[in-house]
């Protein structure tokens, strides 16, 4: 199906990132209204917080006089077991108030101890000093009452429900016992009232809170990202949590509710840190789709019909990656796995030193195929970035998966696959520059001037442009119905990972507000600040985010977003995966 878009379908939102409709503190919620709970005078300090309580719900009753305070919460399940001695501890609350006034401290201390900022999230392995990011733990000699702790910009936080740390991004989890219980204390105190908090608003400060089951993921953050996208890097986090251990982790607090759960993630984590590291320059994080090393179509298939022999002999899922791309997958007939697991399952095989050492053979779990069972994985690294993964439900196939990695080794090796990767590996994706003219956009093939589409060559040519065609410097197209995204390589303007990671961001806004479920889907949005016109353009098969020059106008990126189309449609065998049937979820 052919697609074009024009001016006259244009939403224009000249309003900086930050003023996102998509942020829960100004969107609308439907079916939900706004109840204040009164405190005296004197009690809340300047930087109040906002709530938002579902209609019917206890709480809506509360009323006294002085200032306002709040939080969003919506009904949900059952509310989960009422806080422990914990509570009493460093940062509860100790009001007798019935009205609602405990929330008051608790929001007051978290602006309190979150109140100054230090960016030192990193992208692509490099800090805005271009010093080596380094898995692992961070600072683990910090706690809460570290000024460096409090200057964190970003925070994620796991504890159960009786207020015991799991992990914690910055700091040593037994040290900020106490900052865990003042969290499980909000929880609870909500919770006892027949709701489920969702996020509170604490100066600039944003807390999102996760309840699943006896497990309680909470994000604090000043980085003005959507809701939507920390909600779902907390459900990416738990999900990492569900690899390791399955969902019937839930038994053990079954059985006792001060179960400690840490010793069963002891060392993972370098895997956690690698997963939060991943939230600041990876689309798969907020697209929930997966990407594929660029290759010819022949080479692709080539690495398909090998792994579809060995799935065929009762391997469940065979995956061949680079890094974190994608060169082949299959599976067997009626198995799904969801671009999420994908992710999380990379993550998890990257992360851990030791795969890369020996063949391995690792119970696993994919969260989204099966949260409560483990499969089998058989992992191999062919060399430092290819790596092989043959999933299983056996666990005593070890043997019969190692012969299937042997012959999937003899083919790739005979038919020059390895090396084409780490070819295409070198020579990196798509460049805006190579964005083929006018005259040519829009042909059933490349231009007499650019290699054949099924040419390994095809993505060694040299960036012909200096200058990027019409000012874009960047783009994303998300294919929906194959669950894959294509991500251009940066360009010289956009060159350092603060810009980069700037960029990312304002990706990650634009996408939640093109997916806001209170106004509804749009088709185009026309955005514009000081550093880059953004424009993004939604159809029943793709969206595309494209980045421009903060210059360019609103004709000329429209017709440089049906360039990029049209592009994409010509070079599609060598950028995505097709004919992947089995992973249609």
């Amino acid at each position: 199906m052919d697609y074009s878009i024009s001016s006259a379908s244009d939403h224009d939102a000249h309003t900086p990132p930050h003023q996102d409709s998509s942020n829960p503190e100004t969107s609308a919620n439907g079916g939900t209204i706004t109840v204040q709970l009164f405190v005296e005078e004197g009690e809340v300090e300047p930087g109040e917080v906002r709530v938002t309580i579902e209609p019917g719900s206890d709480a809506a009753a509360a009323s006294s006089s002085g200032r306002r305070a709040g939080l969003e919460v919506e009904p949900e399940a059952p509310s989960s077991p009422s806080s422990s001695g914990y509570v009493g501890e460093r940062g509860s609350s100790s009001s007798s108030d019935t009205s609602g006034s405990p929330i008051i401290p608790i929001a007051r201390e978290i602006e309190e101890e979150m109140s100054r900022e230090v960016d030192d999230i990193t992208l692509h392995g490099f800090s805005d000093a271009q010093t080596a990011w380094i898995p692992g733990k961070r600072h683990v000699d910090e706690d809460d009452a570290s000024i460096s702790w409090r200057k964190r910009k970003k925070h994620f936080f796991v504890l159960s429900h009786s207020g015991k740390p799991i992990y914690s991004r910055y700091g040593d989890e037994y040290k900020l016992a106490g900052f865990s219980a003042t969290l499980q204390a909000i929880i609870s105190f909500v919770e006892s009232r027949g709701d489920s908090v969702k996020w509170v608003r604490a100066g600039k400060h944003q807390v999102v809170f996760l309840v699943k089951g006896p497990i309680y993921l909470v994000s604090i953050s000043c980085t003005e990202e959507p809701y939507e996208s920390l909600r779902g890097q907390l459900e990416l986090i738990y999900g990492q949590i569900l690899v390791i251990l399955t969902k019937s982790v839930n038994r053990c607090f079954e059985k006792n509710p001060k179960f400690d759960m840490t010793p069963l993630l002891g060392g993972t984590d370098i895997v956690f840190s690698s997963l939060i590291h991943s939230f600041s320059w990876n689309p798969a994080t907020f697209l929930h789709a997966y990407t594929c090393l660029p290759l010819a179509y022949a080479t692709r298939q080539a690495a398909g019909a090998i792994l579809q022999d060995i799935a065929d002999s009762g391997v469940l899922f065979a995956i061949l990656m680079c890094r974190h791309k994608v060169i082949s997958l299959v599976g067997a007939q009626k198995a799904s796995l969801h671009p999420d697991d994908m992710l999380l399952l990379a993550n998890f095989v990257m992360s851990s030193e030791s795969f890369r050492t020996s063949e391995s053979f690792s119970p696993v779990c994919l969260p989204r195929y099966n949260p409560s069972a483990f499969l089998y994985a058989y992992i191999h690294y062919f060399d430092a970035d290819t790596y092989l993964m043959l999933l299983t439900t056996s666990s005593d196939a070890f043997y019969h998966l190692k012969d299937c990695r042997v012959r999937v080794e003899l083919v790739l090796l005979k038919s020059n696959v390895l090396s084409e990767v780490q070819r295409s590996l070198l020579d990196g994706g798509m460049h805006v520059g190579d964005l083929p003219p006018i005259a040519q956009s829009g042909s059933s093939q490349l231009g007499p001037h650019r290699l054949p589409s099924d040419s390994p060559e095809r993505f060694l040519e040299p960036n012909s442009a200096i200058d990027c065609p019409a000012g874009l410097w960047h783009f994303i197209y998300f294919s929906i119905y194959l669950d894959q995204y294509v991500s251009s390589e940066f360009p010289p303007s956009i060159k350092t990972p603060q810009q980069q990671k700037r960029l990312y961001r304002a990706y990650q806004k634009l996408f939640a507000s093109m997916h806001d479920n209170g106004i509804g889907l749009h088709k185009t949005q026309f955005r514009k600040d000081e550093n880059y016109v953004l424009l993004c353009w939604v159809t029943q098969d793709f969206e595309l985010y494209a980045a421009f020059d903060p210059l360019a106008d609103k004709a000329s990126a429209i017709k440089t977003c049906n360039r990029v189309v049209q592009w994409i449609k010509d070079v599609e065998n060598e950028i995505f995966l097709l004919g992947a049937s089995p992973f249609s979820w």
